[in-house]
Parts: C-alpha cells; structure tokens; sequence
C-alpha cells in the first residue's frame, strides 16, 4: 500500500533556507550552515516560507528518515537564530586544576596532580569561555557544539574510577537548554 508522508517545517523570519543538488544551505542572523541530505527516499521542496520534507512511499523506514532531517532542519534553524549552548562544571575536590582557553586550544593543569597539562584542540565553529567554575561552549552548529562539549568532559575521564566516590574532573550540566541530573 502506498502512501504520501510529509512534514512542513516553517522558516522564521530573518532566515532564509536554499536547495540545490541536494544541498540544504540555511542563513539567518547569527551565520550560515550548510548541510547534506543526499538521501535517495527523500523529496524536499521550498514553498509558501516553508521547507517540505516528503517521501512518496511511506513506509516505516521512509518515515523515520523524514523526521530525522526534520529535527536536523529544525536545528540548524535554532542555530542561525539563536545559537547553540552547552554548559559545563568544574569538579576539583582534591587536587586544584587550572583550566584555560588560549586562541584554539583548551587547557587543563593540574589535573589530579599531573605534571603535564591535558590539552583539546577546538573545532571551528565553537567557543568555548571559562568563567570560574563554570564552562560555556556556543556556537551555531549543534554536532559542533556538543561534539566539543563532549570531548573536554572525556577529557577528564578516567576509567575504573567510581565517580560516586573520585569526583575530581569535568562534568556537563546542561545541554543546550536541557538539565542534567537534578
């Protein structure tokens, strides 16, 4: 039995959104992104400021890929107009760590007494800012932004440690507007 799923995402205003080859280009206020959706079962189609995801045969697995590009569309339409963000904390109960940003490289002394530092190179499209204790990474691109937010908490992991008991490290608190834990 075949059957016609679709899903209309409307664009907000100040943003514009263009397809060509398969090529989704998305601009607004804070920058532009541009992303691939390349996928044979699906059919996409700007019209009336709206953007129209569609396959003709509508199967489960048709569905399911509709609603994934839909939530990808819909955040990088989040990100060109209000940004992504992704909060971090700094856990030092034993050992007092020094964490610093200098141009592209994320930098940790002290970490659980090391002599040497434990360094994260910064992806393009994310910023990271140390304020204190607490670590905010921004930007536009939300794989970027978590993907960054991600690799200075595994930064600090330690393996075959309770992290009930060793507490010491960096710890994400809330991912880009949703809280973690209590």
């Amino acid at each position: 039995m075949e059957r016609f799923h679709e899903n209309e995402i409307e664009i907000p205003e100040g943003c514009s959104v263009s397809i060509e080859n398969r090529i989704l280009t998305v601009k607004g206020p804070k920058g532009e992104i541009i992303r691939d959706v390349k996928n044979k079962l699906l059919k996409d189609d700007i019209k009336d400021n709206k953007v129209i995801l569609y396959a003709a045969k509508a199967s489960k697995n048709h569905k399911k890929i509709i609603a994934t590009f839909t939530a990808h569309l819909r955040n990088l339409l989040k990100g060109v107009t209000e940004g992504h963000v992704y909060k971090l904390k700094i856990c030092a109960g034993h050992f007092p760590m020094t964490v610093t940003v200098k141009g592209d490289k994320f930098e940790i002394k002290n970490f659980i007494g090391e002599s040497k530092p434990r360094i994260l190179i910064i992806k393009d499209g994310a910023t990271v800012k140390v304020d204190g204790r607490d670590i905010t990474v921004t930007g536009i691109n939300k794989e970027t932004v978590s993907q960054v937010a991600a690799d200075i908490e595994l930064l600090t992991r330690r393996p075959n440690f309770d992290r009930r008991i060793f507490q010491d490290g960096i710890y994400i608190t809330d991912k880009d507007g949703k809280k973690i834990g209590k």
